[in-house]
């Protein structure tokens, strides 16, 4: 690696003045599993790196209240693997960190970097998207509120500004909903996963009252399958029913191929996982 300037602030306002938006060569760091792997690699060559390791303790809590759970960006993957508080109001979240990478790298990855960096592989933004969990984003002009389904824009592509943060988590309250995410790997439980799938569910009698479907993975980003909502939307589940949600969302997805799997591999994935995170959500066992 070349040399380059490491600035470490002591106030999120002090990192993001630190931050140039005309260029590209200084940069924000937190956990840095991502970052340091690019350095490594020279496909990410910096003047400077902006340290957020020694800003406000607040930003690397968690708090729990009527509305839901707020979460610091800074905070550990691991640390929201042991929440207590994440556990009892978003068990999908601890559930989805367990095959999550490894545990080395969840005792460093942040929360904030792992939505920041937008790798489309990653298993917590489709699980914040369906829970449909906002940001607080701060940079030079304060605070802007934004939700996690908004924060993608394309492969490794973000709606940031160069000089803005992911400062906190919103994951509103989730009363009576249900929720699962499933995930298919070619390798190892916890490696990069084909295809991810995150469902919320909440019900009215037998019927569905409202759906949140969102993949991951073999798509360029984590997207919404607005469709399959609405094929489960209003009804009550049967078999035929959840062949039909999986063939909508297999229909309405855009793929990508890579090392993981074949466009049409990735689609018959989306077909079958999708109807089996639903039913997951409904009979309550969780994360896969």
């Amino acid at each position: 690696m070349i040399p380059f300037e490491l600035a470490e602030p002591k106030s999120l306002a002090a990192a993001v003045k630190l931050l140039d938006p005309d260029d590209a060569t200084v940069r924000p760091i937190a956990g840095g599993t991502a970052l340091m792997l690019m350095m490594k690699a020279g496909v990410f060559r910096p003047a400077r790196l902006v340290s957020l390791r020694k800003i406000e303790p607040k930003y690397s809590g968690i708090t729990a209240s009527a509305d839901g759970l707020r979460i610091g960006a800074m905070t550990t993957l691991s640390a929201l693997e042991r929440s207590a508080e994440v556990r009892k109001h978003a068990p999908v979240i601890t559930q989805t960190l367990l095959t999550l990478s490894n545990v080395r790298v969840r005792n460093v990855a942040t929360v904030g970097g792992a939505l920041a960096h937008g790798d489309p592989h990653m298993d917590l933004p489709p699980v914040l998207m369906a829970l449909g969990a906002t940001l607080t984003v701060t940079g030079p002009k304060g605070e802007r509120k934004l939700a996690v389904e908004d924060l993608f824009s394309g492969y490794y592509e973000t709606t940031l500004e160069k000089n803005e943060l992911i400062s906190e988590v919103h994951v509103p309250a989730q009363g009576a909903k249900r929720a699962a995410y499933m995930k298919v790997t070619t390798g190892s439980a916890d490696d990069w996963p084909a295809l991810g799938v995150a469902v919320v569910i909440e019900t009215d009698g037998k019927a569905i009252k409202s759906a949140r479907v969102v993949a991951s993975a073999a798509t360029a980003m984590a997207t919404r399958l607005k469709s399959a909502e609405a094929v489960l939307n209003g009804k009550s589940v049967d078999d035929k029913l959840l062949r039909s949600a999986g063939d909508a969302a297999a229909e309405e997805a855009e793929y990508i191929a890579d090392v993981r799997g074949s466009v049409p591999y990735k689609r018959e994935l989306m077909r079958v996982y999708v109807r089996r995170a639903v039913r997951a959500a409904l009979d309550g066992s969780g994360a896969h």
